[in-house]
């Protein structure tokens, strides 16, 4: 990790020194910004970004973190003493720094494997639904008629896209969330 200050940023900002200061980066796995100011650190954040092509992840705890989590592509707000300002800018809010383990771990790793079957899902349903509309056509000579009525075609979709989302949502747990903070590495497993 890299810890670095608001006057050495300054002096990477106003010197041209970025080079230099992702090539520090790219060793790093993270970089921690202290005592400096909100433009610096969604600075970084952007720099980071467009440069080094990572994906990036924020966490404050003040208004003056707001600009750096949302130049970020996940940021975390931690609800406390200085308001809730990086709260209402962020897109996941946790009361205390020691629940982000939980949230990355545990509930990254459930959100990415249910989205990942979702998307397999959707593409299933929309390849019957397709699949069918297409042989139809051979049917009726491509003559542009439709199989299904209008009300159907709704229900259809509704019932397929409205009902197995909500089941994931609440039922799918792959690993438990016990066995996913024991065993960080499974995070990885999805990727």
């Amino acid at each position: 990790g890299l810890v670095i200050d608001g006057r050495t940023l300054n002096i990477i900002f106003q010197g041209g020194l970025e080079e230099k200061f992702l090539e520090l980066t790219r060793h790093c796995r993270s970089v921690l910004c202290c005592r400096s100011t909100p433009l610096q650190k969604s600075m970084v954040v952007k720099l980071l970004r467009r440069h080094l092509k990572v994906m990036t992840l924020s966490i404050g705890d003040g208004a003056n973190d707001v600009s750096m989590i949302q130049a970020a592509d996940v940021g975390i707000g931690i609800s406390g003493q200085d308001g809730m300002q990086a709260v209402m800018a962020s897109d996941f809010a946790i009361s205390r720094f020691k629940h982000l383990k939980k949230l990355l771990l545990v509930h990254g790793h459930w959100c990415y494997s249910r989205l990942a079957k979702m998307v397999i899902y959707f593409f299933y349903k929309n390849v019957c639904y397709v699949n069918l509309l297409f042989w139809y056509q051979f049917f009726c000579g491509f003559s542009g008629s439709t199989m299904i009525d209008y009300w159907q075609m709704i229900f259809f979709n509704l019932f397929f896209t409205s009902v197995p989302p909500l089941l994931f949502g609440v039922l799918d747990k792959d690993v438990s969330a016990e066995t996913l903070l024991r065993l960080p590495e499974l995070y990885k497993s999805g990727q």
